[in-house]
């Protein structure tokens, strides 16, 4: 039998299917779904612990709808005995009595209730002594202390000791999500660092680790989205030539795997950066090359939404009006239509302050001050505190626009709120470098006691 998905013989073969790991059906959760004809319950664990399989591959290897995938992922549907088997026969489950075949290796499969992951081989590589939550890592970050598996004692190259398995995909992962998600709040500038640590740390386990095919993919598309994020957090920490450089890498790695998603996004920051570059032209160049690669996997419209805004960036820099109000109104029709279950996690940060913040951003660019400064007040006043980051961009933006206004209360009041934010925490050199010309914008107005105030504390947070 061959797979809806890739095309390629279940078993037997030297080519055969990896599309579902044979593992997988070991898993005594799975082994009692299949026993039930559970569908539903299969399509949720492979969706929990193969997030690179999509719900269109996995539509295509049962023969259902997309609609109907999602649902099961819901926990709905799928109660027609027939269609349930027709599913679990696309995905390969063995029709014969699962804990009989699998007699053999089931006693490696431990029981839920031990704590210890339930795929059946792996060792963990860096012998933490605990599953590390998420918000545990988040806080470990944080703090500024490395993670378990940054440890010096997860150096070893011995592939008896570096199996990889489906827990270890899940912290690898988790731990990127985490970073991407302490960016987003507190900015890049502490981040980098540990970012590359744990980048090397992937690297080395693609290299010296043991593991199945589909693990590996899953490892590589870690790499390739850690890639990013690091170029990201450089950037955001004005580290421009080595925001270039691991850019160039993600987007080697998307082109080399065929990873249209990993381009599209790192296209997408390449952009951004550009804007702040002074690269007008470059920046539409690269946002128009995401949309191409956007098309290739069906982005939803929040993705679309966002290349859009990111070529509205680039047209306002250039002084395009014209071609930056097409792209703003594209961006908001795009963004109107809502969120989907296929919206990126790297998509997430774009709600409605941010699109309001980056379309502010554009009319101030264009000189269009006024409206810029309506909508960047609206922006500070809507983001919330997971986007901090973000909000400080916006206020920075703000004490700007109201500055070329000839209006200091509200520059001062923005520029506050901005330098409370960094008190909280907020380390990123973008956000310093706005202030830093709401500093020199001040020099003219040192006449008036408000001006000289709100520079002493702008001289208190930013170097000469």
């Amino acid at each position: 039998m061959l797979c809806g998905n890739c095309g390629r013989p279940r078993a037997n073969a030297p080519t055969e299917c990896a599309c579902i790991p044979a593992q997988v059906w070991q898993v005594r959760e799975v082994q009692t779904a299949v026993e039930r004809g559970d569908a539903v319950t299969v399509v949720q664990y492979l969706r929990r612990t193969l997030p690179a399989l999509s719900q269109e591959a996995l539509a295509r290897m049962s023969g259902l709808s997309q609609s109907t995938i999602h649902r099961a992922e819901q926990g709905k549907g799928l109660t027609n005995p027939k269609r349930a088997r027709q599913a679990l026969d696309g995905f390969g489950a063995p029709r014969a009595d699962v804990s009989h075949s699998c007699s053999h290796s089931s006693a490696a499969v431990p029981p839920p209730s031990s704590g210890v992951p339930r795929d059946p081989t792996p060792i963990d590589p860096t012998r933490y002594p605990h599953t590390l939550t998420r918000g545990a890592s988040l806080g470990a970050v944080a703090a500024g202390h490395n993670l378990p598996w940054l440890a010096h004692t997860a150096a070893t190259t011995d592939r008896a000791q570096l199996r990889i398995g489906e827990a270890e995909v899940g912290l690898l992962s988790d731990a990127a999500l985490d970073l991407d998600a302490l960016d987003q709040r507190f900015g890049g500038a502490r981040l980098w660092r540990p970012a590359r640590a744990h980048l090397y740390w992937v690297h080395h386990l693609i290299e010296h680790g043991t593991y199945s095919d589909a693990t590996g993919r899953q490892l590589h598309s870690i790499a390739g989205q850690l890639t990013t994020s690091l170029g990201w957090f450089c950037y955001d920490a004005d580290q421009q030539t080595e925001a270039r450089v691991y850019f160039s890498e993600a987007l080697n790695v998307a082109m080399l795997g065929g990873d249209d998603p990993l381009a599209t996004r790192t296209l997408s920051n390449m952009a951004r950066q550009s804007v702040d570059l002074g690269k007008a032209r470059e920046a539409v160049r690269f946002s128009r090359l995401a949309e191409v690669h956007a098309a290739e996997w069906h982005s939803p419209p929040r993705v679309r939404a966002l290349l859009a805004i990111r070529q509205a960036q680039g047209h306002a820099r250039s002084g395009d009006r014209p071609a930056c109000e097409e792209a703003i109104k594209r961006s908001w029709e795009l963004f109107e239509r809502g969120v989907t279950d296929r919206d990126p996690d790297w998509s997430s940060f774009l709600n409605e302050a941010e699109l309001t913040c980056l379309e502010g951003m554009c009319r101030s660019d264009l000189g269009q001050h006024t409206r810029a400064i309506e909508l960047l007040t609206a922006s500070a006043r809507l983001q919330d505190v997971e986007h901090s980051r973000n909000r400080g961009m916006c206020l920075a933006r703000l004490a700007n626009a109201a500055l070329k206004k000839q209006d200091l209360d509200q520059t001062a009041f923005a520029a506050e709120q901005a330098l409370t934010l960094v008190d909280g925490g907020m380390a990123s050199s973008r956000n310093f470098k706005q202030l830093r010309l709401v500093r020199e914008g001040l020099v003219p107005l040192q006449a008036d006691r408000a001006a000289r105030q709100l520079t002493d504390r702008l001289d208190q947070y930013i170097p000469a």
